[in-house]
């Protein structure tokens, strides 16, 4: 008995140590991070750096936008990859996998929550109040049911979007302030309050690459960049699981 537990502890060992060489960082993409690093310099931040399912050629992930680079870092491709057979573009599903979230782990607390119908499906929009195309999306909203919408006040486009949100967020029907703002251009009159979620939403939205307004969360943690029209809504809704 001895001797198997002895043998079992060496297997053990073994299999720890080659999993532990297989877990180290590869020296070309850390190499060619830091070479990246230093030429694209405040342009770009480089957080992370992959092999492509093309040989020779690295996915460069800068939050936002993925780019391709040879190994050494001294050519740059611009676009999305593309699956020829399916005419699909991997840019677009690697770029929202990266960018997944986990839905359950946002702080709702600072949103406003708007219930349609039984509210069981759920989505997360970050807004700004002066936004257009988050207008359009309220618009679209009005014909989805059955959804919960914590929308996260994320000013960001003028300093009056910052005062229109701070109104909002200390009115005392949050919700009907909001609605009323984006629907019907009834201006918010709420007074003063509190108002550190707006900053925590501004650094929550920074953190997790949202460069635009609205941009939608689904349940799964997938994002939707944009004012989605209500089918295409709909259907992703229903696809979540």
């Amino acid at each position: 008995m001895k001797m198997r537990i002895r043998h079992w502890a060496f297997a053990l060992a073994a299999a720890t140590t080659l999993l532990g060489g297989v877990a180290q960082a590869d020296p070309v993409t850390d190499k060619l991070k830091a070479t990246l690093e230093a030429r694209l310099g405040s342009d770009a931040q480089v957080k992370g750096i992959a092999k492509s399912p093309v040989a020779g050629l690295y996915e460069v992930n800068l939050g936002s936008q993925i780019i391709y680079s040879d190994a050494n870092g001294d050519y740059l491709l611009l676009g999305d990859l593309v699956d020829a057979k399916s005419r699909k573009s991997l840019t677009e599903a690697r770029l929202a996998d990266l960018n997944r979230i986990d839905f359950a782990s946002l702080p709702f607390a600072n949103a406003v929550k708007v219930v349609k119908g039984n509210g069981a499906r759920k989505i997360a929009v970050f807004s700004d109040p002066n936004c257009p195309y988050c207008r359009q999306l309220e618009n679209t909203l009005k014909s989805v049911d059955n959804v919960t919408v914590y929308t996260f006040l994320y000013p960001v486009l003028s300093p009056d979007s910052t005062v229109k949100a701070k109104a909002i967020w200390c009115s005392a029907d949050r919700a009907k302030a909001w609605e009323a703002w984006m629907l019907d251009r009834r201006a918010p009159s709420g007074g003063s309050c509190d108002t550190a979620a707006l900053d925590s939403n501004l650094a929550l939205g920074q953190k997790m690459n949202v460069t635009g307004t609205p941009t939608v969360f689904l349940a799964d943690g997938r994002r939707l960049p944009g004012a989605v029209p209500a089918a295409t809504l709909d259907k992703e809704l229903s696809a979540v699981r």
